[in-house]
């Protein structure tokens, strides 16, 4: 993103240069490809520099993705959506790694008997239930997935919706855009009823209305 940030970076770089190396491995076809680094180039072109250094490795494509992952989640403007791919990216590499725990590690140790959940939790300070509970993020439609990130909707919300299928969610997003919420008791007591069998529109939308219903005034009249 060319944002405020980003010119910070490249005045920065304007003075200092590019101090941190970008990361590079052969791909197939024996060209280059920046595992990560990606601002720092871009910034290096706007600070109008030609080259810049770069460390050249041997990964494989799991490998390249735990290094991409590790160089930019500890970033402070990651979204939600962001740390979400990112750790279900990275722990499917680690599952097919067999755990390899630190790629950069000279004697690349393996903590046995802890899974992969719970190291990627250890390595990103989160727990392996708040890691599990992004990475069901993903599975959102994309819209949905935009109010996560714009803070129009609740994260605990979002996942408990993550676990219902896409049509629905379609029909939630709708509702969330006509009314401007949703409830958990709504995205709850729709799970229950999803339980029971299939639901259409019109059920879903009864159900979240009864949810917000207020309570009946009880009142008395007399008439002469």
């Amino acid at each position: 993103l060319d944002d405020e940030k980003m010119q910070d970076l490249v005045e920065s770089v304007k003075i200092n240069g590019v101090l941190t190396p970008v990361l590079l491995r052969m791909d197939e076809n024996e060209e280059y490809e920046m595992v990560s680094g990606h601002r720092r180039m871009h910034a290096a072109q706007l600070a109008g520099l030609t080259t810049i250094p770069a460390i050249v490795r041997e990964l494989s494509d799991d490998d390249a993705i735990v290094a991409m992952v590790d160089a930019n989640i500890q970033r402070e403007e990651l979204l939600p959506s962001e740390k979400a791919f990112a750790y279900k990216m990275k722990l499917e590499a680690m599952k097919r790694q067999g755990v390899r725990t630190d790629l950069t590690c000279v004697q690349n140790e393996h903590k046995l008997g802890k899974k992969s959940r719970e190291l990627l939790g250890e390595q990103v300070g989160i727990s392996s239930v708040q890691v599990t509970r992004y990475i069901r993020l993903t599975e959102l439609i994309p819209e949905l997935l935009d109010l996560v990130d714009n803070k129009k909707l609740q994260f605990t919300v979002a996942v408990d919706i993550s676990y219902i299928d896409k049509e629905v969610q379609e029909w939630i997003y709708e509702y969330i855009s006509d009314t401007g919420f949703t409830k958990p008791k709504q995205i709850a007591a729709l799970r229950n009823q999803l339980n029971n069998g299939p639901i259409n529109q019109i059920q879903m939308l009864s159900i979240f209305n009864n949810c917000v219903m207020a309570k009946k005034v009880s009142r008395s009249l007399t008439f002469s």
